[in-house]
């Protein structure tokens, strides 16, 4: 069973993070027009990598990749080209035998669809594939055992916009992004990473309607991982009704609020703020009677290692390492999921 953290530069991982977990996605390489990927900025996390192996010899360390700043289009138009494409992915196996990388991941946010602020074309579906399956031979030419993996959107959009059961042939696995359920495209005020649905919500999303989601199209369990968040999502300016639950907000929508371990010291059942469960969610949530903050806790985090477990999915991820510096949400995904 995979526990995986996204780990930032600035992030540290202690000796007890490193043997919690059993991958790290390192926080970001940056994929460029030409091909090129480059981590020359990752020297903050990189200087650890050495200890980190050191502590937990087991781990895998992935280079998790995306447009490089400036570089709108670095995905859409080297999936598009052969040459570029094989450039990518030539760079992805000097990753591993250079930098030192068990493997790549690609954090396309997102293939064809152009309102995350990218350059996005129709034909990316397709040329996700080809990239895909070029990265592969790429890398299993630098050794065998070397993991490619994406991250991919929480919803309809992104199965319709990639080819899963290919893309299932070639990947070791998907984090698949089960956090922003309800974001800054949402007026509704709710859970953002809720593991069910809850009665009454308009929109439907969740992280178990997402996981099996992208098995009924076509992805084995065992490549699935369920992302938890270590932030919250917060609207502003809400009802005081059923304490700002399921609110029509037109105010404003979900934007980004505090991390989990700011949570912990200033707000959970603190300065006006009052923590509440939704046991059908699985799923807590803040207010004060004006503002609403939606997270993960650890009673939300044992819920959801429970379900993966029985379930039999492939794991447990998280956004991202820094938001939780006391280590107690990993903690608590080792205890319930190492065997």
């Amino acid at each position: 069973m995979k526990i995986l953290g996204y780990v930032g530069n600035a992030a540290v991982v202690t000796e007890q993070d490193a043997k919690n977990l059993t991958h790290i996605h390192a926080a970001f390489g940056y994929l460029h027009r030409d091909g090129r990927i480059t981590v020359d900025h990752l020297g903050g996390f990189t200087s650890q990598m050495t200890q980190i192996r050191q502590w937990n010899p087991d781990i895998r360390i992935v280079l998790s990749i995306v447009n490089a700043p400036g570089e709108t289009d670095a995905f859409t138009r080297c999936a598009a080209s052969p040459e570029l494409r094989r450039a990518a992915a030539d760079s992805c196996a000097e990753m591993i035998t250079e930098q030192g990388f068990d493997g790549v991941d690609y954090d396309w946010e997102y293939p064809c669809v152009p309102s995350n602020g990218i350059e996005s074309s129709p034909d990316d579906k397709q040329n996700f594939t080809l990239l895909c399956r070029e990265t592969r031979r790429a890398v299993d030419r630098a050794g065998k055992g070397h993991i490619v993996s994406i991250a991919a959107g929480a919803d309809v959009y992104y199965v319709e916009s990639v080819e899963l059961p290919e893309l299932a042939k070639v990947l070791d696995y998907i984090c698949l992004m089960t956090y922003d359920l309800k974001c800054g495209f949402h007026a509704l005020v709710g859970h953002h990473t809720n593991l069910f649905s809850s009665t009454g919500d308009y929109f439907r999303n969740s992280c178990d309607q997402a996981l099996r989601l992208f098995h009924s199209a076509g992805v084995p369990k065992d490549q699935l991982l369920l992302g938890a968040a270590f932030y919250s999502r917060k609207w502003e300016n809400v009802n005081d009704r059923n304490h700002g639950f399921l609110e029509w907000n037109r105010n404003g929508t979900g934007g980004y609020g505090p991390h989990y371990e700011e949570l912990e010291q200033n707000y959970v059942n603190k300065n006006g703020y009052v923590r509440y469960w939704d046991d059908e969610a699985k799923a807590p949530w803040l207010f004060n009677g004006s503002t609403f903050l939606s997270y993960d806790d650890e009673e939300s985090i044992r819920c959801k290692c429970a379900y993966v477990e029985k379930e039999q999915y492939g794991g447990i991820f998280y956004w991202q390492h820094e938001y939780d510096k006391s280590g107690r949400l990993l903690s608590i995904m080792h205890e319930c999921l190492a065997k």
